[in-house]
């Protein structure tokens, strides 16, 4: 991915620097990819939401179904500090900007830039209190993607390496603000609190496909607009899509596969909407509800 001479987004709020970040208080709080797989499977065993027992509340929109795993990135000198991680997720938080921007405009619109929260260990937001092991998530509440980059390492473990495997988490997040400013984000809500468990857990998925499907809409205008894209970067994020299935991460923490558990979506349905908004580089593509 070229995106060293890409523009840097203003919209990046730094808490990284401490033991722990945001308004909350207490020490620093890590946990890796291993620990978070035993707090899942305690959550399965006694029917809790893994997502709750990591410390995230509310409605926060998440990349990955309760698995998030990410080990803490280190702090090098507090603060704010202008690193190779931050230069990055800027420079790819600034393209989200420039791409939906038009594409709103085109449907009547107007696009409200979204925060980008770099923190340590853990963090505050509307949406409570978490810990990096929940991985990535957008908080409809303030209108904030969250994420520790240590993530980013876990994300390579999962089998999903490259600077665009990481730029399409984002690309995944910055949909799911899309979809709040559309209004699906709370039609969704309405909808699930009416519905059973297993039809609500459906209604999950099809939100997440959505974000899929509109990080590929991102990629194909990235590509357009600034010629970012290299050859094996989109093979990188249909990797990165295949790696945070339902089904393959419920393989990875020795349970038997539960369609009715999904809230994310398997493998072949994340990399299949991801390629299908890239490829039509089409919002109207992404209509991941028809049929319900």
């Amino acid at each position: 991915m070229r995106w060293r001479t890409g523009r840097e987004s203003s919209n990046v709020e730094d808490r990284r620097g401490g033991g722990s970040s945001g308004g909350g208080g207490g020490g620093g709080f890590r946990i890796g990819l291993m620990g978070t797989v035993a707090i899942v499977l305690v959550g399965w065993y006694m029917g809790a939401n893994p997502i709750q027992l990591l410390g995230l509340v509310g409605g926060a929109n998440t990349i990955l179904g309760g698995f998030g795993g990410s080990e803490s990135s280190q702090p090098t000198s507090g603060t704010g500090i202008n690193d190779e991680g931050r230069k990055f997720v800027s420079t790819v938080l600034a393209t989200t900007e420039d791409v939906w921007r038009p594409i709103f405009k085109q449907l009547g619109g107007q696009y409200t830039e979204p925060k980008l929260v770099l923190f340590n260990d853990q963090t505050d937001s509307a949406c409570g209190y978490s810990s990096a092991a929940t991985g990535p998530f957008y908080c409809p509440g303030d209108q904030k993607v969250y994420i520790d980059l240590g993530f980013f390492r876990e994300l390579k473990n999962l089998g999903a390496s490259g600077d665009f495997a990481q730029a399409y988490v984002l690309g995944h997040e910055i949909g799911h603000h899309v979809q709040n400013l559309l209004g699906t984000t709370d039609k969704v809500s309405a909808m699930q609190a009416r519905a059973s468990e297993k039809d609500g857990n459906a209604l999950s998925v099809a939100l997440e496909l959505q974000a899929d499907c509109y990080a590929g809409v991102w990629a194909n205008h990235t590509h357009q607009q600034f010629n970012m894209l290299e050859q094996g970067d989109v093979e990188e994020a249909v990797a990165a899509a295949e790696s945070i299935g339902d089904d393959r991460l419920q393989r990875m923490s020795g349970n038997s596969v539960n369609p009715d558990s999904f809230t994310h979506g398997t493998s072949k349905q994340r990399m299949g909407w991801f390629q299908r908004g890239f490829q039509s580089g089409d919002i109207r593509q992404c209509d991941t509800f028809s049929g319900r």
